[in-house]
């Protein structure tokens, strides 16, 4: 869809996005809409590899959810890497976009979850620690022309689990943070999103997240519907 040359601001049925319970829907992207951890952690293995390391499935786990200038600095920690956190970060996109040319798979009900939000006319962004220069590539299988707005990873002062991103998000929307939905899937991204004060799902894959206020669980975005995402906002 083209953005909206007054951001949050389209109407439905329901009226103007002021006047909703369910205000807009922030997506985060690695993960939650596209299954592109184990990607980035071919990715990560093969550039530790390179430089004189091992990477084990406890160094993806603690990386998940994270910008590519802190992966470089535990990866610098790890290896002894004589680089900076921006040349190790570089050196990792780098692989992850030649990963990236057969398409990244989408998680189920990804794409069904922003066709339905879109459709409704609620404003949908898609908010991710990855930078710019790749998420195009990475949510082709969607699209980016799908979302109201993005934010990426490069373009925020403090990245996840900072509540930046999220807060960001909502007013470039011009909505409020506190009756928006955000869905995650890691412990930094529902970190950011509740703590930007949004009603937070959690769908858990490469790492388990441990409960918290206001973090709804769901196994898998199959058969979310609109109905249960204003349930969400509904006492807010």
């Amino acid at each position: 869809m083209a953005e909206p040359s007054t951001p949050g601001r389209r109407t439905t049925a329901a009226g103007p996005a002021g006047e909703r319970r369910l205000q807009a829907v922030l997506l985060d992207m690695d993960g939650t809409l596209i299954d592109s951890e184990g990607l980035w952690g071919e990715s990560e293995a093969e550039l530790v590899a390179e430089l004189g390391g091992v990477w084990t499935e406890e160094d993806h786990a603690r990386n998940v959810g994270n910008a590519a200038e802190p992966v470089g600095r535990y990866i610098i920690g790890l290896t002894g890497a004589d680089l900076t956190p921006r040349q190790v970060a570089d050196r990792l996109y780098e692989k992850f976009r030649a990963k990236l040319e057969d398409g990244a798979e989408l998680r189920p009900g990804a794409k069904e979850l922003v066709a339905l939000v879109s459709g409704a006319g609620i404003p949908v962004s898609l908010v991710t620690s990855t930078e710019r220069a790749l998420v195009s590539a990475a949510i082709g299988g969607i699209g980016l022309e799908s979302f109201d707005d993005s934010v990426a990873g490069d373009e925020v002062s403090a990245n996840k689990p900072d509540p930046a991103p999220y807060l960001i998000a909502a007013e470039r929307l011009g909505v409020d943070p506190r009756r928006c939905v955000a869905v995650e899937d890691s412990v930094v991204g529902v970190a950011s999103a509740a703590s930007a004060g949004c009603a937070t799902v959690a769908v858990p894959n490469h790492v388990e997240i441990a409960p918290r206020e206001g973090v709804v669980f769901r196994e898998s975005l199959v058969g979310v519907d609109l109905e249960w995402l204003e349930s969400l906002v509904a006492d807010r």
